[in-house]
C-alpha cells in the first residue's frame, strides 16, 4: 500500500506531522490536563494506545507518536536506531512540543526507551509505567521476530512478510485470541509494510544493544510495572527483576493476559494506571 493510502487510512483529525531530526514524525496530542506520553513497542504504532487514549483524554493531555522505523513515521534517514539515540529523539520531540515534564508509559521496546529516557533526562519524568518492558537482554532471549532478523540465512524473510506470518506474530502477543481481529491484523500488516519499515526493523534488531539495567537503582521517581502473566515475548520473570532493581516500584501481574495489556484489557489496565498517577 502506498504511503498516501496508509496516511488516508491510519490518520484522523488528531493526527499531526512534525520534523524531528530529519524525520517526519506522525503523532497525536489529545485532551487536557497533565501530559502523559505513551510509547509503543516493536512492530507497533501509536494506535496500540487507541483505547487508553479514549479513556484518558478527559483528564490528561495524551501524547503519542510513531517512533522512527515504525508506523507512519517510517525509517530514520540516518539509521539512528540505538537505544540512546531513541532516548535523545524522544527528548527532542518533547522539547519541540514544549513539554517540560510528563508522565511516561512504555510497552515492550517502548518500555525500554522509557526507562533509558528517565535515566538520561530525570527531571523530565514525573512517574513512569512499564508494560512488559524490555531491557534485560543478558539472557539473549529475544522475541521470535528479532531472532529471525538477527539470523543471516533467515533475515531475507523481512523483504516481505506475508499476512499469515504477521497474524502469527500478533497472536503471540495476545493471550485472549478473540481480541485478535482482522482489523488489528490488517493494521499491523499495513504499517509494518510501510516503505522502509521492514529494512529499519532488521537494522534495529541488529543494533549493538547494551544492557544498562545496572543503573535502574538511580531512578528517583515512582514506577509501576504492569506485566501479562502469559507474555510469550518477554517472560513475566522480568517483572521481578525490575521490582528488585528500582527503589520506588510496585508491580501488577495480570493473569491470562499477554504482551499488550493496554490493548487486551484496556479498561482494567487504564484504571490501574489512573490509580497510580493519582
Amino acid at each position: 500500500m502506498k504511503l498516501e493510502h496508509l496516511i488516508e487510512k491510519y490518520t484522523n483529525e488528531e493526527s499531526c506531522f512534525i520534523d524531528i531530526d530529519s524525520v517526519n514524525v506522525h503523532y497525536r496530542k489529545e485532551g487536557k490536563g497533565e501530559p502523559i506520553l505513551l510509547i509503543h513497542g516493536t512492530f507497533s504504532s501509536l494506535h496500540t494506545f487507541d483505547a487508553w487514549t479514549s479513556l484518558l483524554k478527559d483528564n490528561y493531555q495524551v501524547i503519542r507518536l510513531d517512533l522512527p522505523g515504525f508506523g507512519l513515521t517510517g525509517p530514520h534517514p540516518k539509521n539512528k536506531y540505538a537505544i540512546e539515540s531513541y532516548a535523545d529523539f524522544i527528548n527532542e520531540f518533547l522539547e519541540t512540543l514544549s513539554i517540560k515534564s510528563c508522565f511516561i508509559v512504555g510497552n515492550s521496546l517502548g518500555g525500554w526507551l522509557s526507562w533509558e529516557f528517565a535515566l538520561k533526562y530525570p527531571s523530565k519524568v514525573k512517574k513512569m509505567v512499564l508494560i512488559d518492558a524490555a531491557g534485560y537482554i543478558n539472557d539473549r532471549n529475544f522475541p521470535l521476530p528479532f531472532i529471525i532478523a538477527q539470523t543471516p540465512v533467515l533475515r531475507n524473510v523481512f523483504n516481505y512478510v506475508p499476512k499469515a506470518v504477521v497474524r502469527r506474530f500478533v497472536r503471540q502477543v495476545f493471550f485472549d485470541q478473540s481480541k485478535v481481529t482482522e482489523e488489528i491484523v490488517d493494521r499491523y500488516f499495513d504499517l509494518f509494510h510501510r516503505e522502509g519499515n521492514l529494512e529499519a526493523f532488521v537494522k534495529i534488531a541488529n543494533s549493538y544493544f547494551v544492557q544498562n539495567t545496572h543503573n535502574l537503582y538511580q531512578l528517583e521517581i515512582p514506577v509501576l510495572i504492569m506485566w501479562g502473566e502469559k507474555d510469550n515475548w518477554l517472560s513475566v520473570k522480568h517483572a521481578s527483576k525490575f521490582q528488585k532493581d528500582i527503589k520506588d516500584c510496585r508491580t501488577i501481574i495480570y493473569e491470562d493476559v499477554g504482551h499488550v495489556a493496554m490493548e487486551e484489557i484496556a479498561e482494567q489496565s487504564v484504571q490501574d494506571l489512573i490509580k497510580f498517577l493519582n
